[in-house]
């Protein structure tokens, strides 16, 4: 059972408007402040001593905060979003270079030309939505409009963890719908096709790719030392696509790696290839596309 209000705890009601609200069906709503001091609400408790329950945990939360930790949610809402997300990608050290890139990337391009002056706790569902809503009127494609409402996501709920939102501002928004297009494997007399007009390295990156289901930038690393056994291939790096260097596996620390199936063509491609240019030559399969 839910204890009686107190000062300082907030107040409930009802939106509708019933002349009996206390026996209609609709639902109660609250209004309380939060631990930085701002004016909330929410909605959607089907009874009183729901309500209630809901404003006592919220009262005993900011009473057991301390005054230094609320001070600092406090600083860290009233942070400008361009300020903050300048300190949170630093911070994500698990992300590999191409990640960063495209992060920033989508920042300067998409998040920050349209909320880099909000104030971080002053986002909510709506503004999310409009944020959306602003990509489909500037025609920003589906793909990237989901990557971005994806990064802000990450940005914004970093701030809600830490305290510099009070409520969650995904909390009821719709995340553009995006379907990728559909992929389309060729068969395996196209791919003899294709190997019948490639260039000797191209012949192995299609072996690679298709008989041992490596990555396209997996296939331009390829080496001999790949081959731990006869018939299984060890994936150690791959070649990044911009800088067309030697990386780490994606979403995978340095010295990780996968090991794959390794049929006897994709096996007897890599040791004729090593025959025709030199051993030396496999690991140069990118310079040589």
């Amino acid at each position: 059972m839910a204890t009686k209000l107190i000062r300082g705890m907030g107040s409930f009601f009802k939106t509708c408007s019933c002349k009996r609200q206390g026996g209609c069906a609709h639902p109660y709503a609250i209004r309380f402040r939060d631990g930085t001091g701002r004016q909330c609400e929410e909605s959607g408790y089907p009874t009183q001593d729901d309500a209630l329950d809901r404003l006592t945990q919220i009262y005993r939360e900011k009473r057991s905060t301390p005054i230094q930790q609320s001070e600092m949610k406090r600083t860290l809402g009233k942070q400008r979003f361009g300020e903050y997300a300048g300190t949170w990608l630093p911070r994500q050290r698990h992300f590999a270079p191409g990640t960063v890139r495209t992060v920033k990337q989508l920042l300067d391009r998409q998040l920050l030309p349209v909320l880099e002056s909000r104030r971080i706790n002053s986002f909510s569902p709506t503004v999310v939505d409009d944020f959306i809503m602003s990509m489909e009127e500037r025609k920003v494609g589906l793909a990237t409009q989901q990557n971005a409402f994806d990064t802000l996501k990450k940005i914004l709920r970093d701030a809600h963890h830490r305290g510099g939102i009070a409520d969650d501002p995904f909390r009821s928004a719709v995340p553009p719908e995006y379907i990728p297009n559909r992929i389309t494997i060729p068969t395996v007399e196209e791919i003899h096709a294709l190997k019948g007009v490639a260039s000797k390295p191209l012949v192995v990156i299609i072996d690679l790719m298709s008989g041992c289901g490596h990555r396209n930038g997996e296939a331009f690393a390829a080496n001999l030392e790949g081959m731990v056994a006869d018939d299984v291939y060890r994936i150690t790096e791959q070649i990044e696509g911009r800088t067309r260097q030697r990386a780490p596996l994606k979403h995978r620390k340095a010295g990780d790696f996968r090991e794959v199936p390794m049929p006897a063509t994709v096996r007897e491609s890599l040791l004729r290839y090593a025959h025709d240019v030199g051993a030396a030559g496999v690991s140069r399969l990118n310079s040589a596309m």
